[in-house]
């Protein structure tokens, strides 16, 4: 009988042990027929017109006590089209990989991940930052990657509304193209309500600075966006140059009809006096499963005769699926 209750007593603290801790498989699956000038009807899974990339991942996260958790993430890019991981063998979990420590004093995240300045710009971007927004493809995410490796953040907690966010790469882990130069990078978010409103900003030692700040406003009958973009192509230019230089705007607005939607976005390049747009389309199949069309002309060439996006018009019809 003894026996029988301490085995009941460690089954019983087993379990809630386990009730503390979870481990959570998600991904997106994203498929578009695509045509642009110059190239056959194709499809894409991993592509200009896609709504994003398809992944798969899993995430964590256990309860310290004492209102601690840590937690952690792990998410592979895969190609439908073909089953492919993209990035290849030496890019597995290349979206993400990452540990976390959080509590009443915000949350310190150690790894690969999303970059404070990409997160500054999807809390406003009308199009959820896919993989054809005019945003990102004029001025990139705030001129830089939307990834770093090696990264170490601080995340405040959130203040009525109020988050900050502070990254660095420290010198040994920064990349050649960077050189020895640590990396820093930030945001302010201000997301209550209707409004949505960011600072996005990063740097690299010796580098001139990269900045954006943006907006939205959702009326009911229409979400409305615009921002300031200010920057260098590539992200990281010599402080002795400005021929890499980015400055202009972005405006849009979506306008929602029940389970249909249609954004128009605008980005203006006003140095390069280059403006690209998008049209987008989506129809909400469920909460999880969306049909989209989308159209995007990249206004100006980029060099010898080259698109930056590769062509001048662009075409897209697919599906995605989240998980």
């Amino acid at each position: 009988m003894k026996k029988s209750l301490i085995a009941l007593s460690v089954l019983a603290a087993s379990g809630a042990a386990m009730a503390q801790s979870s481990v959570t498989l998600y991904g997106v699956a994203d498929l578009s027929l695509q045509k642009s000038n110059g190239i056959s009807t194709q499809l894409s899974g991993s592509g200009m017109l896609n709504n994003g990339n398809s992944r798969i991942g899993l995430r964590g996260v256990e309860d310290l006590g004492g209102g601690l958790k840590a937690s952690f993430n792990f998410e592979q890019g895969i190609n439908p089209e073909s089953g492919a991981l993209t990035g290849g063998a030496t890019g597995a979990w290349n979206r993400a990989a990452f540990l976390d420590l959080s509590g009443g004093f915000g949350r310190v995240r150690l790894g690969r991940d999303l970059t404070p300045s990409y997160m500054g710009l999807a809390a406003w971007e009308l199009t959820g930052a896919a993989n054809y927004s005019a945003v990102a493809n004029q001025f990139g995410f705030v001129a830089a990657g939307a990834r770093n490796d090696s990264q170490i953040a601080y995340t405040t907690p959130n203040f009525g509304g109020v988050t900050a966010s502070l990254a660095v790469v420290l010198k040994p882990d920064t990349p050649d193209a960077v050189g020895d130069n640590a990396k820093y990078d930030l945001n302010v978010i201000y997301a209550n309500g209707p409004i949505a409103a960011a600072l996005s900003y990063n740097k690299v030692q010796e580098h001139k600075a990269n900045m954006a700040l943006g907006g939205s406003y959702d009326l009911g009958v229409a979400k409305i966006a615009a921002s300031y973009q200010d920057g260098y192509k590539g992200g990281v230019a010599p402080s002795n140059t400005t021929a890499m230089k980015q400055r202009g705007f972005t405006l849009g607005a979506t306008v929602p009809v029940g389970a249909f939607s249609v954004t128009l976005d605008i980005a203006r390049d006003t140095k390069a006096k280059d403006t690209d747009v998008l049209v987008e389309g989506k129809y909400a199949l469920s909460k999880r499963t969306f049909a989209y069309a989308a159209y995007y002309n990249d206004g100006k060439q980029d060099g010898a005769a080259v698109y930056k996006t590769g062509a001048k018009n662009h075409l897209g019809l697919g599906i995605r699926h989240n998980f």
